[in-house]
């Protein structure tokens, strides 16, 4: 059935009613980040989207999401949000074509084949991150950017992460010889870059509780650590060490060792987190003799990219310990210095961007490359400062107003998936080197489920 759903935006009047260029569809919003996308308007962007979806409190709370943010008083969005609810929701979409980029962000078992589907039927795509969770989702993924190109439109995911200042820097300090001197090689065991993410099931969303549908915990549709919240990680080693480069996945990347281990979710915890009061049949192949669900949320890939040893590893907690959230470590080892991010105690939980020397030269000429390195990217970062922690060690800083949070990072995101729109092309790596990403997550998934779990 059809639902018109206008929020209070219809109510608000408004000049600009004429038809935009660009016009969104959001298909079944099972994650949040649907939402998120729609966080702040965009000129180019019509008011009015186009939803198709189940009912269920999926769709609900993304409905809800999006009435927060027109109702907010603090520069308040105006989308105007039409809702077709029904089973046969992504046929119907297909035949009305409403819009011409498809956004998505949902359950992954199904998003590979709305990615497909969508590009076939000449619709732009906008996804969110994983686009596939296993070598099948990786072969139909290839396929899909091959039709991407012949059909002259442009799929793409939603790499947020790139956006974050302190890993800005980290890159652009990184591609400063004078001062880096490149990154080492490395090995297994101590890798040239590192990048390792802690995450939590339960937490907040825009003010308020977060309330997972229970798919998330099952690995079949959220997709294991391995191929999910990785994928960030990968994408920053690709475009922090070998920028505006395009990356082989069958020549430039060799993939070492991989392994996978579960969190245990209680069953309070379960309840907490979906509001659901059982464990779902479709996760009881995951329940432990115990009776806690465990869930293969943790992972680590140990690879060679063009010949630099990196390491990325996630995991999940149920819930941050309080006044802390998810946290990020990353490190990028050159030959004069070695750029950390840390984001625990001591940087109260909010990430910051560390230099420190390796020795290689002595402590005032150090200092003095350190300086120049700063001075030069001023002009592009404001405030950009160094102060001295320890001997050898500094902390990096730049103006707050260049300190954006992660739900702020979708806007960045998906501004500068628009002007590729508006332009019609992207640039000639970003295709290839996420086909790269997601050959390495899903092949490490792969390798990693023949691996004993201790």
């Amino acid at each position: 059935m059809i639902t018109a759903v206008c929020l209070s935006a219809c109510n608000m009047g408004g000049n600009d009613k004429q038809q935009k260029d660009i016009r969104l569809i959001t298909v079944a919003p099972g994650h949040f980040h649907a939402a998120l996308v729609q966080k702040s308007m965009y000129p180019e962007v019509d008011s009015v989207v186009h939803v198709y979806a189940p009912e269920g409190p999926e769709l609900n709370a993304y409905l809800a999401l999006i009435d927060q943010y027109n109702t907010r008083e603090d520069n308040p969005t105006s989308w105007e949000e039409v809702v077709y609810q029904g089973d046969d929701f992504f046929e119907k979409m297909l035949a009305e074509r409403k819009g011409n980029v498809v956004v998505l962000a949902g359950n992954n078992q199904h998003k590979i084949d709305y990615i497909t589907q969508s590009v076939a039927a000449g619709l732009n795509v906008l996804a969110d991150k994983p686009m596939a969770i296993n070598p099948d989702g990786f072969s139909k993924l290839e396929q899909a950017f091959a039709q991407a190109s012949e059909k002259g439109v442009l799929l793409y995911d939603i790499m947020t992460e790139r956006y974050e200042i302190n890993t800005m820097l980290q890159k652009a300090l990184s591609q400063v010889p004078d001062f880096f001197g490149g990154l080492v090689t490395g090995s297994s065991d101590n890798p040239a870059i590192t990048k390792e993410s802690v995450h939590h099931f339960f937490k907040e969303v825009s003010g308020k509780p977060l309330v997972r549908p229970a798919w998330f915990y099952d690995t079949k549709q959220q997709g294991e650590g391995l191929v999910d919240v990785t994928t960030h990680l990968v994408d920053l080693v690709q475009w922090e060490s070998f920028p505006d480069q395009v990356i082989d996945h069958k020549q430039d990347i060799q993939l070492v060792s991989a392994k996978r281990w579960p969190t245990l979710v209680t069953p309070a915890q379960f309840e907490r987190s979906t509001g659901q009061k059982e464990i779902p049949a479709f996760l009881s192949e995951a329940i432990d003799e115990n009776g806690n669900l465990a869930t293969f949320a943790n992972g680590e890939i140990n690879y060679i990219l063009k010949g630099i040893h990196a390491k990325v590893s996630v995991i999940w907690n149920f819930e941050a310990p309080q006044g802390t959230g998810d946290t990020h470590y990353s490190i990028m080892r050159g030959q004069y210095a070695n750029l950390i991010i840390r984001q625990g105690q001591e940087e109260q939980y909010k990430p910051v961007l560390y230099v420190e020397s390796t020795g290689e030269r002595d402590v005032q000429a150090f200092e003095a490359a350190l300086a120049k390195a700063i001075e030069q990217l001023g002009t592009t970062y404001k405030g950009l400062a160094f102060e001295q922690v320890e001997a050898g060690r500094y902390r990096i800083s730049v103006d707050p107003s260049l300190v954006t949070t992660h739900e702020e990072h979708f806007a960045e995101v998906t501004e500068k998936y628009l002007d590729f729109l508006q332009s019609g092309t992207m640039p000639d790596w970003e295709v290839p080197n996420m086909i790269a990403k997601y050959y390495l997550t899903t092949m490490a998934l792969a390798e990693a489920e023949t691996v004993a779990v201790r």
